[in-house]
């Protein structure tokens, strides 16, 4: 007897389909450029330039200083720095009139600077940050914020106190693409957010703070008294000093140098408060030089519900030792109608509409069963079950595009106008606070709670253990 077939091909057609899903289909891109969101430079009159100072002239801070001086009336006065070598240099590039000093406290001192770059260790950070400000000076501070959690509440008690500008330098908040990606996700292109993960991979010396170290650092180039400052007394060590991120005495790991930056660009685009759970792991794995912080770093953190956004799970992961190329970092924001990604020098709208029909996987099942259950399902989904194309579109930052200088330009127009900046001391303790206990779940391998809102550490049921963001109750 010869079998009908045609309903037997019906159904294998629609099981397959459930599988489509998983293939790729050919992607529809269409590309548009971001528009600079501000207007362009204009000459400043000579009495409302801005003297700065730098604090700390080490990669990070030069870097820092010379954006500055590309805002039109802007000019760098003092810089101080714990290595007479860096001063030298900072004479070199800005002249021999520059005054430079070993000693932080006589830049705060000086009448004629009216903002600081704070650049230093992450040690000095909060420290330095709140002497500038009682100095009557705005500061422009680099990240992390703080060192230790438990110093979020003084710098912003000080800030408040002393109405003077900070300004955290976690630049995405200053970006135009990053807000684009913040338009993007309060259109609702993604539907509800339900994941965001973000990776920043490295692999070079460099990337993984093999920094040089001159041949002429020594007890009498160096003040290492005041480089230490509150951090362990120890005898001079040159790689301690020139390469600090690599120990907990100073630095913050990857936690603190590149966690932060990832946190501040998330609760930027979402409006979000921070996480209320921090969980995290790694290790040493490839960098064995003596440095006590892991060059592996995962993190996942649980993120509530608010107004702004619903409950999600974040993911953050960093490897220094990435043998597959290239370094640079890429972000998703993962929801059911598409994907914001940013990455590279734009942000992208990914989009694969799902079909309506969810296919069949009734191979097992006799054939019988298998005709009734397609008749059925042929007549609850008509239409055919297809993937279809992926549709990207792609929002390009012009050639060049620095967010970097945007940010300079935030804060020095801040300073003219005394108008509040984004990334103040508030936002920056709420990326900072995370990315600090990152390490503190790393090195005690537990979950941390953490209260976003009230900026405070938690038990690990959720429940107050602690007063402000002082030490737990017992």
């Amino acid at each position: 007897m010869k079998r009908d077939t045609r309903s037997r091909r019906e159904f294998l057609k629609i099981a397959a389909a459930g599988a489509a899903g998983m293939t790729a289909a050919t992607s529809a891109s269409t590309v548009h450029a971001l528009a600079q969101r501000q207007v362009p430079l204009a000459p400043v009159p000579a009495l409302d330039t801005i003297q700065i100072a730098l604090i700390g002239a080490g990669l990070q801070g030069m870097g820092d200083a010379r954006t500055a001086l590309r805002i039109p009336g802007v000019e760098i006065v003092a810089v101080a720095d714990v290595y007479d070598g860096r001063l030298t240099r900072s004479k070199e590039i800005w002249g021999e009139s520059l005054f430079t000093t070993r000693d932080y406290r006589e830049v705060l001192a000086r009448p004629d600077v009216d903002a600081v770059i704070v650049a230093t260790p992450d040690h000095w950070h909060a420290r330095i940050a709140i002497e500038t400000m009682k100095a009557g000076k705005d500061v422009y501070l680099e990240k992390p914020m703080v060192q230790d959690v438990e110093e979020g509440p003084q710098v912003i008690e000080a800030a408040q106190a002393s109405k003077r500008i900070l300004q955290v330098g976690s630049q995405r908040v200053s970006s135009i693409i990053y807000a684009k990606a913040r338009d993007l996700f309060k259109s609702g292109a993604i539907g509800e957010l339900n994941f965001v993960e973000a990776w920043w991979h490295r692999n070079s010396a460099m990337g993984a703070w093999q920094y040089t170290i001159p041949p002429d650092a020594s007890p009498e180039t160096c003040d290492w008294d005041r480089f230490l400052g509150d951090a362990p007394k120890r005898p001079f060590d040159a790689t301690r000093l020139f390469r600090w991120r690599n120990y907990r005495d100073y630095g913050t790991g990857i936690p603190g140098d590149l966690f932060v930056h990832l946190f501040s660009g998330i609760h930027y685009v979402l409006d979000s408060y921070g996480p209320v759970r921090i969980m995290a792991t790694g290790g040493l794995r490839y960098w064995r030089d003596g440095r006590d912080v892991p060059d592996v770093a995962v993190g996942v953190y649980d993120y509530p519900k608010t107004e702004a956004h619903p409950a999600f799970t974040l993911m953050l992961k960093v490897n220094f030792a990435d043998g597959g190329g290239g370094e640079g970092h890429l972000f998703r924001f993962a929801g059911p109608e598409g994907v914001i990604t940013i990455g590279g020098s734009g942000v992208t709208l990914g989009r694969q509409p799902r079909p309506t029909d969810p296919g069949l996987s009734i191979e097992t099942f006799p054939e019988a069963l298998q005709e009734e259950i397609t008749r059925s399902h042929r007549a609850q989904y008509p239409e055919r079950a297809e993937l279809r194309p992926r549709e990207e579109t792609v929002f390009a930052a012009p050639s060049g595009y620095s967010d970097t200088f945007d940010h300079f330009r935030n804060f020095f127009d801040a300073v003219r106008s005394r108008t509040p900046v984004v990334e103040d001391a508030v936002f920056g303790y709420r990326a900072a606070g995370p990315a600090v206990l990152t390490n503190t779940s790393y090195f005690e391998q537990r979950p941390i709670g953490w209260d976003p809102e009230k900026m405070r550490r938690t038990s690990d049921t959720g429940k107050p253990g602690r007063t402000g963001a002082g030490r737990e109750e017992r």
